[in-house]
């Protein structure tokens, strides 16, 4: 249960998520470990946002040994390949990879690298959107279509990334501020979460 939010623009990539914790009985807690980080690898910035196992995203954010392309890999072949190879091999050596009806599940998390954004599924496939923004998480359809709604208009990515999750928020059980927005430039913008009852 939770909002990741993906946006690229102008060769930054910015992901922002909430921070609820939701067990199967609908019980919340708020999270300080955040759902959105970054991690650096020779001066690259990579910048993740998951949902789902806080375990798997405590692997991707302190374990997780990130590759390097070589001069002339192209970045989705790559991301597909030597990404997802050292993610499969971090994931099951840190018991957040499972074997289901044959074939390996781990959660869904988005990546940024180098200007892009990718979403990382269930069973490791790696996709990117046509459109330049993309949501995960429960409150995943709320906040694809408040990135829709607000797509063109000229407000800051970080404006539009706060709006969607709070329209998530708003009408999501499983979603909660508050929110961490980070930017592939590193600089983190928290903004305040919807005021509550």
């Amino acid at each position: 249960m939770t909002c990741i939010v993906g946006l690229e623009e102008d060769g930054v990539v910015y992901i922002g998520g909430d921070s609820a914790g939701v067990d199967s009985g609908w019980g919340l807690t708020v999270r300080a470990d955040e759902k959105v980080f970054i991690r650096e690898r020779s001066g690259d910035p990579w910048i993740f946002g998951f949902c789902g196992s806080f375990r798997m995203g405590q692997l991707l954010r302190y374990t997780l040994e990130l590759p390097e392309p070589e001069t002339g890999d192209d970045l989705y072949e790559f991301m597909v390949t030597k990404f997802v190879d050292a993610v499969r091999f971090c994931l099951t050596n840190g018991g957040a990879l499972y074997s289901k009806n044959g074939r390996e599940e781990g959660g869904t998390f988005l990546v940024g690298y180098r200007g892009q954004l990718f979403c990382v599924e269930e069973d490791m496939q790696v996709g990117r959107s046509v459109a330049p923004f993309v949501a995960i998480g429960c409150g995943d359809h709320l906040a694809t279509g408040a990135m829709h709604a607000l797509h063109g208009y000229d407000t800051s990515p970080k404006k539009k990334i706060t709006a969607a999750l709070k329209a998530a928020e708003q009408y999501s059980a499983g979603v909660r501020g508050p929110f961490v927005i980070l930017d592939s430039s590193g600089k983190p913008a928290r903004p305040k979460a919807a005021p509550r009852p």
